[in-house]
């Protein structure tokens, strides 16, 4: 097994893993052949998708008690940032599919666990979870700003101060834009890394490199694939987040086919992938 950067103490000097450039073609392809894997595997993966549901009815009973009120937007709104991490085993039953294995239920979701680069995709998780906090954090910030540190007494007070009062429209517009840029970090660092270290025996540097060069290198395309995944996770949250049962592994599956088209894989130096 090949030296990882981040895991040695005599780190190995990172090599550059070569990108594509790919069109909005790529991305229809992509989300096509998302679907189709979904349908192919969809019985036993309902069982995926309805844990990442569950996480997201929790995490919204706890900030409508009353002191976690001012949290209830930022959560809902942040459970996407958290989606790459779930949909890892997505990744792992599209990698199977692929390679041409024919026997995939949910017990092979958590195969990844197994796979060379285990230990560097919690890594990236760790990662993604610090941005998360970054943003609730930073949520918190502006509605302090904005409100001050008064509780709200109950969720209709809360929900009329956001939506019919000039502080809260500024909370929400302020919010939706530091939202897109917290969102916009966690696509560039995880839409290729993840997939590449379930594909790959490589290091969470050089994933997270080739992912943010991956994104840097198609930009417009990644904008309107941000887009596409916003949308698509509202319309599955909206209700209850029952519809992330259906939403979170076709994403998943729709990002391991964009992770084929924007990293080449077969030109990997001293290639490590099975």
């Amino acid at each position: 097994m090949a030296t990882k950067t981040m895991r040695s103490g005599a780190a190995a000097p990172t090599r550059t893993i070569p990108i594509r450039k790919i069109t909005n073609d790529d991305l229809r392809t992509s989300l096509a052949q998302g679907m189709n894997d979904f349908l192919a595997m969809r019985g036993d993966l309902f069982f995926a998708g309805l844990i990442y549901t569950l996480i997201g009815i929790a995490a919204v009973v706890m900030t409508t008690n009353e002191p976690l009120m001012p949290w209830f937007f930022p959560v809902v709104a942040g459970v996407g940032l958290l989606g790459p991490i779930a949909a890892v085993g997505f990744y792992e039953l599209a990698r199977r599919r692929e390679s041409g294995q024919t026997n995939n239920n949910w017990s092979h979701f958590f195969d990844v666990l197994k796979r060379p680069a285990a230990d560097d995709m919690g890594i990236v998780a760790a990662v993604l979870l610090v941005i998360f906090l970054g943003w609730l954090l930073a949520a918190g910030i502006l509605y302090a700003l904005l409100f001050g540190w008064a509780t709200p007494t109950s969720i209709s007070g809360f929900l009329s101060t956001v939506f019919t009062t000039p502080k809260g429209w500024a909370l929400i517009v302020l919010g939706a834009a530091i939202g897109a840029a917290f969102g916009w970090l966690v696509l560039a660092l995880s839409v290729a890394s993840l997939p590449l270290l379930v594909d790959c025996d490589v290091s969470a540097s050089e994933a997270i490199s080739t992912s943010w060069r991956a994104t840097q290198a198609n930009k417009s395309e990644m904008l309107r694939w941000g887009v596409i995944v916003t949308g698509l996770l509202v319309l599955g949250s909206v209700p209850l987040f029952v519809g992330l049962a259906f939403v979170l592994p076709w994403l998943g599956y729709s990002t391991w086919h964009l992770y084929t088209r924007l990293v080449d894989r077969e030109a990997i130096p001293g290639r490590r992938c099975d």
